[in-house]
């Protein structure tokens, strides 16, 4: 079962909508935490219809490009911070974060590494996003939402939070399931998707409608997601 349209997790909303699923295909690549492949696909029993609270979020083609610095959003209903969950009426959040070039990502796990602690490899089915600093960062309860990034006048669904090291630690940056990575992969499960083709990535400000929360309620959860 999933919601759709939810906002305020502890409200009796009526534009929230309970869904059964008929089907979970996870990526042969996933073998836990912090691992490739951490994306799958959720199929539906019915036919979604889309409300002011439902709507859907365009997937970029493989070309599309996020670059370093590119300001993107993600959202969840995940703890507020390290050890502390949301408080009621537990109301969807959203966080802005500079995309991150992998090798940056990389060198910055590589330091403050305990000699008991395995070494976390950034791959190329994945990207990062967030400061150096630490600041600002998804946490524990927001596996599996969306990254979204502006890109022309489009809203794309550049990553899935995946895994990190706490939450907003200094050189621990929130690292996401890669969309464009995995684009072949979708379409043989899903023929007759489309991707978005754009090629200005001078993107990343918010729009007047209220930024990204709206159109990523149909994410969380339905279209693509960690299990």
């Amino acid at each position: 079962m999933v919601l759709l349209g939810a906002y305020k997790l502890e409200s009796n909303q009526d534009h929230k909508v309970p869904m059964h699923v008929t089907r979970i295909i996870v990526n042969s690549r996933y073998a836990g935490e912090a691992t490739s492949g951490d994306i799958a696909l959720v199929e539906l029993r019915k036919v979604v219809r889309y409300s002011d609270y439902i709507l859907p979020i365009c997937l970029p083609a493989a070309s599309v490009q996020f670059p370093p610095g590119m300001m993107c959003w993600v959202t969840g209903w995940g703890n507020i911070r390290e050890g502390e969950d949301l408080p009621a009426p537990q109301t969807l959040q959203e966080l802005q974060v500079p995309i991150m070039d992998q090798k940056t990502c990389q060198n910055l796990y590589n330091k403050d590494m305990g000699k008991a602690l395995p070494r976390k490899d950034i791959q190329d089915d994945m990207m990062c996003a967030g400061y150096a600093e630490g600041m600002k960062d998804t946490c524990k309860g927001d596996s599996g939402g969306p990254l979204v990034c502006k890109v022309s006048s489009e809203w794309l669904l550049a990553g899935i939070v995946s895994w990190g090291e706490g939450c907003a630690v200094r050189n621990r940056p929130g690292v996401y399931t890669r969309l464009t990575f995995y684009q072949d992969w979708i379409h043989r499960h899903i023929p007759n998707i489309e991707f978005v083709e754009v090629s200005d990535t001078k993107g990343g400000a918010r729009d007047k409608a209220g930024g990204p929360i709206l159109a990523l309620l149909l994410t969380l959860g339905l279209v693509l997601g960690q299990i």
